[in-house]
């Protein structure tokens, strides 16, 4: 468990707090690249680590990211005019860049040159492998973007969604490298019971998680601290001979992986502080090595209840299943076939992270050995801030290089360890 001071100084992203400027030395996904679809496009609000800020692509298709108050007489630039390379509010029509410079004031004197003497906040953003990144550290500081593959790969090789989360974005962090839940929550009734049916269905998959992730609730948990973060091992028994592991990361700050089987889509998540209590989580679902698989006609990936990808409102991203419709759980659902009766992978992840409250109180925990992952993330979290506040700027940062990693599953032989394993895992993953 952590003890108050700790919690507080994991969970608080506002400016001015050590969680909030470590966040700060990194690029962040902000938005889709899809809610700027084009030049002069209608700006966007973005309100991110507590900042609220208003995202535009210029004449050229440079993307800005400014103050959403406009320094004359502080209206909003939401609604403002995106024209002729700036942003113009429209109460007295001052014009800023991308950079953040006011470039025409239509009221006040041109002999004044007033203009040249204001500007308003103006943080690094860019597009980048279907998102919208800012920056929002130190200038002298700006970091490599990190060299996820998800973002290298064609766009025809990933699909990318958005979804509103009611949580702290710690607790949905550490639910994206818990591998020991999704024998609870995500499994249906027949796989938590090792039914004959679900021998049976297995039969027909080509899946090793469907094979052996059932047989063994409890998986042993190795883990190694890294350059990027952590590197996380779960090994669970397979034949007599063999281990099936799965292997993952956690990447600072906020991002995860989800092991696949050799030559399966990939999946892994970002959590994007808005403020304390709210997150963006950003999921990415990819391919190496050619062209995602087509989705059902229904385009629905989650409507079979293992989809990372939520149903949302395509204006708010807010899922259409959520605590304010008890995430439309379907009881007699629950009763024959899933553990939780709620669909989709990443509503029922939301459903009992957000009902731990806005931001749980980490010190009331019970830590068993299935959470050693957590407690290797949280340690390296406090570590990471210890170090900043000595005047240690993160490697992870600067060193785009370090995320080009990859997380996979296999069936590997009880003899290797786990670094051994998770050599020989990266090799079958390609």
């Amino acid at each position: 468990m952590l003890s108050n001071e700790e919690n507080e100084l994991l969970t608080r992203t506002g400016p001015g707090t050590p969680m909030g400027e470590y966040f700060r030395r990194y690029w962040m996904p902000v938005l889709m690249a899809s809610e700027l679809p084009e030049a002069d496009c209608p700006p966007v609000r973005v309100q991110v680590l507590g900042e609220k800020l208003v995202a535009f692509k210029d004449s050229d298709g440079n993307v800005g990211l400014l103050d959403e108050i406009c320094p004359h007489r502080r209206a909003s630039l939401f609604w403002g005019r995106n024209e002729e390379q700036g942003l113009r509010c429209v109460y007295h029509g001052w014009k800023f860049d991308t950079d953040g410079n006011c470039v025409d004031m239509p009221n006040e004197p041109a002999e004044y040159e007033f203009k040249r003497r204001v500007r308003t906040l103006a943080y690094p953003a860019q597009e980048y492998g279907g998102l919208i990144w800012a920056y929002m550290g130190p200038k002298e500081l700006t970091p490599e973007l990190p060299q996820f593959e998800w973002a290298l790969v064609r766009p025809d090789q990933r699909a990318i969604s958005k979804r509103f989360q009611e949580t702290n974005y710690l607790q949905a962090v550490e639910g994206g490298i818990d591998s020991s839940h999704s024998n609870f929550l995500h499994a249906t009734v027949d796989a938590f019971r090792l039914t004959p049916q679900y021998w049976e269905s297995v039969k027909t998959w080509d899946s090793l998680r469907a094979k052996y992730h059932p047989k063994d609730k409890s998986p042993v948990f190795t883990t190694k601290r890294t350059d990027f973060g952590v590197l996380i091992g779960a090994r669970r028994n397979a034949e007599e001979d063999s281990y099936y592991w799965r292997i993952t990361q956690y990447l600072l700050p906020a991002y995860t992986m989800i092991p696949a089987d050799p030559g399966k889509p990939i999946n892994g998540h970002v959590w994007t502080p808005i403020d304390d209590e709210h997150c963006w989580a950003f999921s990415f679902t990819w391919t190496a090595d050619g062209p995602l698989p087509p989705l059902p006609e229904d385009k629905n990936i989650s409507q079979n209840g293992i989809g990372i990808h939520a149903d949302v409102d395509p204006k708010t991203f807010k899922p259409l299943r959520n605590q304010y419709n008890d995430y439309m759980i379907d009881r007699q659902l629950q009763k024959t076939k899933t553990m939780t009766g709620i669909l989709g992978t990443g509503e029922q992840d939301m459903a009992v992270q957000e009902s731990m409250g806005i931001c749980v109180d980490r010190s009331l925990e019970r830590l068993g050995t299935s959470d050693t992952a957590i407690i290797a993330m949280r340690r390296v979290l406090l570590r990471e801030l210890k170090a900043l506040q000595e005047g240690k700027e993160p490697h992870a940062a600067s060193h785009g290089s370090v995320y080009h990693v990859r997380s996979a599953s296999a069936v590997i032989d009880r003899g290797q360890t786990f670094e051994e394993a998770a050599r020989q895992i990266t090799t079958i993953a390609g």
